[in-house]
């Protein structure tokens, strides 16, 4: 196991196994996973190619260090599995991708509200009783596994569901592997298996989308049907609706369908189609009743998407 840039989540989703850890200990050997054991990168290094049956990698790439350690995984496992929305789209860090490397560290050590004495923003390279050390260098802009080496399967999800984790790793561990490239979950929308699904009428028609602290929401019916913008006609199925069941509307964390180029369009395109007044002029005031819709709307798969980001300009 390896972590990228995330959160840590994906990490703590292999505690929730539970129980079959104690399975998954009798049947595998875990040699390297820096979050829970001092194993050093040299000694991977000193593996022969292939030598690891599977590796998961979760985060998305931001540093060329993270390069350097996936490229070198992907030498030694006969199998990578991109774990979570982060490895899988890009995930939350993606949007990082709207702003420039230099305006993200100038608003972390510089600009941010609470900062009351700011002073330069930090270099990635010192000297210490006369040795250089150095800090892995940023990229300029933050993109999924797939975009730096070959991914063979996708856990999606932020983070995935134990269930989806133990299914991964069983799969692998008794050689019952599906079609590469498959992403674990289902080949139908969120809704189509969203416990709210029967509130939702035929035809729906809005004018604007209401913030949740704006209406008391109803726990039983459906979001869209309350103007509340959901984006589980967007996003694949597979995560036992965790969000809907604790009454809040899913965010996309698990992705596009197989069939879908772009999440974020295909969503923007689903809450377009729920607006009454078409005109220009009712579409704009629409979409503008969504305070960040790029945020929204990209928000786990803007580093994958066709936008990719907001073009910086350079190389």
């Amino acid at each position: 196991m390896f972590w990228c840039a995330s959160c840590g989540g994906c990490e703590e989703s292999i505690l929730d196994l539970s129980e079959h850890l104690f399975t998954l200990r009798e049947k595998a050997e875990i040699v390297f996973w820096p979050m829970a054991m001092d194993t050093k990168y040299d000694a991977v290094k000193a593996l022969p190619d292939k030598d690891l049956t599977v590796t998961l990698i979760n985060g998305a790439i931001r540093n060329n260090e993270q390069v350097e350690i996936v490229r070198m995984l992907r030498e030694k496992s006969k199998i990578i599995v991109a774990h979570g929305s982060c490895a899988h789209q890009g995930g939350v860090i993606g949007l990082a991708n709207f702003f420039s490397s230099s305006a993200l560290l100038d608003r972390a050590y510089k600009d941010m509200p609470t900062i009351t004495d700011p002073g330069d923003v930090p270099s990635n390279t010192s000297k210490l009783n006369g040795t250089r050390l150095e800090l892995p260098a940023m990229r300029r802009s933050i993109v999924p596994l797939n975009k730096v080496i070959s991914v063979d399967y996708y856990l999606p999800g932020c983070p995935p569901s134990p269930e989806l984790v133990k299914d991964a790793l069983f799969a692998v561990l008794s050689n019952d592997l599906p079609e590469l490239g498959t992403v674990f979950g289902e080949t139908k929308a969120l809704c189509h298996t969203c416990p709210r699904l029967s509130s939702k009428p035929e035809k729906l028609k809005l004018t604007t989308f209401k913030r949740l602290h704006e209406v008391e929401w109803d726990a039983n019916t459906c979001f869209l049907t309350q103007g509340l913008v959901c984006l589980g006609p967007a996003t694949r199925g597979g995560c036992a609706a965790r969000c809907i069941g604790a009454n809040m509307p899913c965010r996309g964390c698990f992705g596009p369908l197989d069939t879908d180029a772009d999440q974020g369009l295909n969503a923007l395109s689903m809450l377009a189609a729920l607006l009454e007044d078409t005109t220009p002029e009712g579409l704009d005031r629409g979409i503008k009743s969504i305070p960040d819709a790029p945020g929204l709307l990209y928000r786990f798969g803007l580093a994958a998407s066709i936008l990719g980001g907001r073009f910086q300009g350079g190389k």
